[in-house]
């Protein structure tokens, strides 16, 4: 736990941030925001893990009013009906208010909810029961685990229990009502993505072979359907 003095110093170091954006780089973008301030309708959904470590403009390359992002530990998407609340409306909105056309989820390596899942014991999880209980929409991904054991959670099994967390929350997305529409009228794509924090690349996650595949390897399959 931070010290008074720690936690005082990053507050202001988030001020100072501010005044920065306030003085440079607003200015820079002016003509981007007065159009924002009129209304958003961004292309994408892009659902994330909260780790701090985890930007989506950045690593979209997008700018601010391009994806409506919603995030939450683990990624996490419950099927509709268990816990209608901030997800599920988030979701409806995006699809259904701002239009948009595709749905990213995106995990990541040394994702510190997998990590609980794997070894809950050692990761503390019994003394954050609000944590634990949202977790349990994980537990599938984490049953087609259930032979490792607490000791082997190493970032090779974080990252397979990470993409196959990602595709279990596009299969509970499939279950929203306005997810199912739009896929019916052929308006949406869904994706699941996973993110190597170190190296920094970015692979598809296949629905069908739940294999990964690359970038451009996706982009060459896209370009190529038919319109």
């Amino acid at each position: 736990m931070p010290t008074c003095s720690e936690a005082r110093s990053s507050l202001i170091s988030l001020l100072r941030g501010v005044e920065h954006f306030n003085t440079e780089v607003f200015p820079a973008k002016e003509k981007l925001f007065a159009s924002l301030a009129k209304g958003q309708s961004p292309d994408a959904l892009f659902i994330a893990c909260a780790d701090s470590r985890i930007n989506p403009n950045l690593i979209t390359q997008t700018e601010p009013g391009d994806l409506f992002i919603l995030r939450n530990i683990g990624n996490i998407v419950p099927a509709y009906g268990e816990m209608l609340g901030g997800v599920s409306s988030a979701i409806e909105y995006a699809v259904m208010g701002l239009g948009v056309s595709a749905i990213i989820v995106c995990g990541h390596s040394d994702c510190g909810a997998m990590k609980a899942l794997l070894a809950p014991k050692k990761s503390g999880l019994d003394t954050m029961p609000t944590v634990a209980s949202w977790l349990r929409n994980a537990e599938a991904a984490r049953a087609s685990m259930s032979d490792l054991k607490a000791e082997d959670a190493g970032p090779a099994n974080v990252r397979t229990l990470s993409e196959r967390n990602v595709l279990l929350q596009i299969a509970h997305l499939k279950t929203h009502p306005a997810v199912a529409a739009g896929l019916a009228r052929g308006t949406l794509f869904l994706q699941g993505w996973f993110y190597d924090i170190g190296s920094g690349e970015i692979s598809i996650l296949d629905e069908n072979t739940h294999s990964s595949v690359s970038i451009p390897e996706t982009i060459s399959k896209l370009e190529k359907e038919p319109a």
